[in-house]
């Protein structure tokens, strides 16, 4: 059944995902992802978004909260940063640059979920077929409300109770929370209290291995995003979401924590797989850096490294502003680590790699 629409895969989470992530990260990065900062607070009894997506997301024992400042490289590091030195790098002109404008959502028990419409961007079974909660105050990455007009990546990230929902490609085309058309793309619900990612977890490691979800890799988006609260407060707990170029990106092979990777053609010499997990060079100057917010996000990048998630041209992914207390202008500019070099950054150890096949096995009802 996967082999069917396997050529809808070829355009979707890792490919056209990724072309679109590059447009709207080079558009909201320039503005500071700042664009309807004064509507904080709650309306109808729900909250519009939460302040810090990142740290306590997960139990602290999920992946993105070890320390890895001292952990074995990867067998093939040497070689993973040549090949993405030699493609080009980060892509963007080889700029490290910051995307600031994915939101997460908090909805209270009042907001009832709804159903939405399957695009042939949703994949069974990597999908979840259930309806999500939509937060009365809110909007998709990169637009103003819930209403996809850009026909760029569209996340809608909700927390609700103990549930992250997260949906790529999500849109109603009246742009409230209640009314209109809503058509969705992939949608994974994870259980907060649960490790998905130790050997133990069943019955599959992650959501299934071969299986997607809102990001190309596999794994959720709402754990790695950094906030203008927790840089303002001076330190990121936790790894980061970065992206890459489609060419640089293995399309054969990912490794754990990704539990997915996609077919597309690769420049590099070896190229970076999914599930990678970079750390930047205890070596590097920090101190050297434009901003105190830049060097937060880089005492992160060497304690917590950073998980390659998708595919597109703007590295860095951090959440928006619009609901946080902190606000990005004046604490972290969109280019404030374009100092940092791809030959500044080294590849921990990932494990065995696991050979590509898209064949999700999973039930799709197991969340």
């Amino acid at each position: 059944m996967r082999g069917i629409w396997l050529l809808a895969l070829l355009v979707g989470c890792g490919d056209d995902n990724g072309g679109t992530t590059s447009t709207n990260g080079s558009t909201n990065g320039s503005t500071n992802g700042s664009t309807n900062g004064s509507t904080n607070g709650s309306t109808n009894g729900s909250t519009g978004g939460i302040g810090g997506a990142g740290k306590g997301v997960f139990p602290s024992t999920a992946p993105w909260y070890t320390d890895i400042s001292s952990a074995a490289l990867d067998p093939q590091s040497g070689a993973v940063i040549s090949g993405l030195d030699g493609a080009g790098g980060w892509g963007n002109g080889d700029v490290m640059q910051i995307d600031f404008s994915i939101e997460v959502l908090a909805a209270d028990a009042s907001v009832q979920p709804r159903s939405f419409t399957q695009t042939g961007d949703f994949y069974d079974p990597d999908c979840d077929p259930v309806p999500i909660p939509v937060p009365p105050v809110g909007r998709l990455e990169g637009e103003s409300d819930y209403h996809c007009a850009s026909d760029g990546d569209c996340h809608l990230l909700v927390v609700q109770g103990t549930r992250l929902y997260e949906m790529w490609r999500a849109d109603i085309d009246s742009g409230q929370a209640v009314g209109g058309t809503f058509n969705g793309g992939c949608l994974a619900v994870w259980d907060l209290t649960h490790d998905y990612w130790t050997p133990t977890a069943p019955p599959d490691f992650a959501r299934g291995d071969q299986c997607t979800s809102a990001d190309a890799a596999g794994y959720p988006i709402s754990a790695l995003l950094f906030s203008a609260d927790e840089v303002a407060a001076g330190e990121i707990k936790h790894a980061i979401r970065f992206i890459l170029p489609n060419d640089r990106i293995d399309p054969d092979q990912y490794v754990h924590p990704a539990t997915h990777a996609t077919r597309h053609s690769a420049s590099a010499a070896t190229p970076v797989p999914y599930g990678a997990r970079l750390r930047l060079k205890a070596s590097f100057d920090v101190a050297s850096l434009p901003s105190e917010g830049a060097r937060v996000v880089a005492r992160a990048l060497q304690k917590y490294g950073m998980f390659l998630a998708d595919g597109g041209n703007i590295a860095l992914t951090a959440q928006a502003d619009t609901y946080t207390t902190a606000k990005w202008s004046g604490l972290l500019e969109p280019r404030d680590l374009d100092a940092l070099k791809v030959t500044d950054f080294e590849m921990i150890d990932g494990g065995s790699r696991i050979p590509l096949t898209l064949d999700c096995t999973r039930d799709p009802l197991m969340q």
